[in-house]
């Protein structure tokens, strides 16, 4: 999963070195805290949201095959 989000977050974004990704694993859910540049966020939102929607969409898609629950959190 961690992965997946870091290559959607990558095209993306204007800097894609500045991507980061953090994986926190419990039982069955994984969350997965998104870092871009500051500049980056908002390609990484979207227009109320719906970029954002859709990669948490993608992601979780792939995380059913393997019976987890994945959070996506974009955070600064």
């Amino acid at each position: 999963m961690k992965e997946l989000l870091e290559h959607i977050a990558k095209a993306l974004v204007d800097d894609p070195d500045q991507v980061e990704i953090k994986q926190v694993e419990r039982e069955r859910l994984i969350v997965l805290e998104l870092r871009v540049a500051p500049e980056d966020m908002g390609k990484v939102i979207g227009k109320q949201g719906r970029i954002a929607k859709a990669v948490r969409t993608v992601v979780n898609a792939a995380a059913i095959k393997e019976n987890k629950r994945v959070v996506v959190e974009i955070v600064q």
